[in-house]
């Protein structure tokens, strides 16, 4: 497994009000959004393409489009819809099928409640949108669901992550042939009792869309 962390200014300068705490909904979900886009930028570096041929209005040329089948953007449910169209703007032509994923409070084990994807993801590229790698026990599970399926190169995309999520991804996911990519905004100091990102930003899903019961 591979973390790639995003060093850039506007990167660091757009998480850095994501984290502040009186950062209101609206603006928390513009700022996701873009910085999505900007992680996303990196993240599709190994995106498969195919070498084409095209006319300009001067001469021949060649190029690249993206090759087949198309890449598949898989949010988890419910705070990885709040990175789906900062993905989709940079990827537009990709397909999009939907993960939800819930995670137990006492024993952090995940579960899978709700999933909208081919059956037969043989030969695909999967981009998993996710926001918090923090005990790593979700983002495990989705990958593992998707590889199951024939997905053969992982990319998941988090605004933060924590390193005890990354080492469980890394142990979880030791025996799987599959490469698999995190590609994040920051790596954070450590996780706290409850099991959240410290620093961190708080809870992504109640930041993105409000308290939900």
């Amino acid at each position: 497994m591979r973390t790639h962390v995003v060093d850039h200014p506007l990167v660091a300068h757009k998480l850095t009000t994501l984290r502040d705490q009186d950062t209101d909904s609206p603006t928390f979900r513009r700022l996701a959004d873009e910085l999505v886009t900007l992680l996303a930028y990196e993240a599709t570096r190994d995106v498969r393409v195919d070498e084409v041929t095209i006319q300009t209005p001067v001469s021949g040329a060649n190029g690249v489009k993206l090759a087949s089948p198309k890449p598949l953007v898989v949010p988890i449910l419910r705070a990885g819809l709040g990175m789906l169209d900062g993905m989709v703007r940079l990827l537009p032509t990709a397909e999009v099928g939907f993960l939800g994923m819930i995670r137990n409070q006492e024993t952090l084990e995940a579960s899978t409640y709700a999933e909208r994807l081919p059956d037969d993801l043989s030969g695909r590229q999967c981009y998993v949108l996710d926001p918090m790698l923090a005990t790593g026990g979700t983002l495990a599970a989705a990958i593992r669901f998707l590889t199951e399926r024939g997905a053969d190169h992982i990319t998941a995309i988090c605004l933060l992550v924590a390193p005890e999520g990354c080492q469980r991804l890394e142990e979880e996911l030791a025996d799987l042939e599959v490469p698999v990519t995190v590609v994040t905004a920051a790596m954070d100091e450590k996780l706290n009792e409850k099991g959240y990102i410290v620093p961190g930003l708080g809870d992504a899903g109640d930041r993105l869309y409000g308290v939900a019961h």
